[in-house]
């Protein structure tokens, strides 16, 4: 039986323009205990492949976190299937702003040790002890309290092209960095001040919030859902947007606009830009933010040196990069030397 792909990204990249439906583009979480990560995972991808699901879902004995599409036909047969899941009944779906048939191209369910690496051991303290889950409008009223502090869960990529008025956006690479971090910077205010989290989707605020109770923090808040959620309830119910710019998303988008404010720039010429790409040669492949002007001029390469090397023939460039592992860490990558406006 399959349980894999068997399609490359521009095989699938094809089928869907030939199917000319559109998708979905879908994310949620859910912490519960798995007893057979292996064998949920493998029930995912059978049920999730016939109804063309794609995306990145992991899977853990702590839980699921899934970012994914699905072709809209096919959005009540997949909801009914989630259903099913005694766990994941009416779990809550987090639903793009702004759709793209091509957000995934393959559907890839991993099995996990977490569901988000947060480096924690969630032997020390209560995971289930969570702080108190706000909606937009109540978020809007916290942030305005001037014994609030508001802190922003993610990477110093993420908030770097959009985030909430008035935030503090730890400059880390991971979530791990910023949990010991914050502790610390606010340690003199875990009795006297509101703690208000918010990140993407609301998975790395479900668990922080504990981790911060556990750590003495008295009044311990999150937004429910995430940016994705707050922008939904703020088109929905025509709420002030407090967000200033774009949300970072893990997929093709690479981000959804939520205001029409740029607050970031270029990192090779400084001027205002929020779009990220990938470096085009494939041995580097580092994020960044580069500008149209500069993708122009810089053949959409972060240096001179990859420029060089991403003109040669493709055979060339295959036996540069033979012997030597591919990094992961794109997004630390980020913090390269050669991005002159990187800050």
């Amino acid at each position: 039986m399959q349980l894999y792909n068997t399609l490359s990204a521009k095989e699938r990249e094809e089928l869907i323009e030939q199917a000319n439906q559109e998708r979905l583009t879908i994310s949620f979480y859910k912490y519960a205990h798995i007893g057979n990560p292996q064998i949920f995972r493998n029930h995912l991808f059978i049920h999730w492949n016939e109804l063309d699901v794609l995306g990145r879902i992991y899977v853990a004995h702590e839980g699921i976190n899934a970012q994914l599409s699905v072709p809209a036909p096919n959005f009540e047969a997949f909801k009914k299937h989630l259903d099913s899941i005694s766990f994941l009944e009416n779990v809550r779906l987090n639903i793009a702003i702004e759709q793209d048939n091509k957000s995934f191209l393959k559907l890839k369910v991993k099995v996990r040790k977490k569901i988000v690496a947060d480096g924690l051991n969630d032997r020390s303290f209560d995971v289930t002890n969570k702080g108190v889950h706000v909606n937009a409008e109540e978020f809007n009223r916290l942030i305005d309290d001037p014994d609030t502090i508001l802190v922003d869960m993610r990477n110093h990529y993420e908030s770097e092209i959009g985030h909430f008025q008035n935030a503090i956006t730890p400059d880390v690479d991971t979530f791990r960095d910023s949990l010991d971090i914050i502790e610390k910077d606010l340690a003199a205010h875990k009795e006297d001040k509101k703690l208000v989290m918010y990140c993407t989707g609301g998975i790395r605020c479900e668990k922080a919030s504990a981790y911060y109770k556990h750590k003495g923090f008295k009044q311990v808040y999150q937004l429910e859902g995430g940016i994705i959620e707050y922008a939904r309830q703020v088109q929905q119910l025509k709420l002030e947007n407090k967000f200033k710019g774009k949300n970072f998303v893990f997929d093709h988008r690479r981000s959804e606009r939520i205001s029409e404010d740029v607050i970031s720039h270029c990192h090779q010429c400084g001027e205002p830009c929020d779009t990220h790409v990938n470096c085009a040669n494939e041995a580097c492949h580092l994020l960044f933010i580069q500008c149209e002007s500069c993708a122009e001029k810089m053949d959409q390469c972060c240096s001179d040196n990859c420029k060089e090397i991403n003109a040669l023939p493709y055979e060339e460039q295959k036996k540069l990069r033979k012997g030597k592992e591919a990094s992961n860490k794109i997004f630390k990558k980020g913090r390269s030397e050669v991005l002159k406006f990187k800050r």
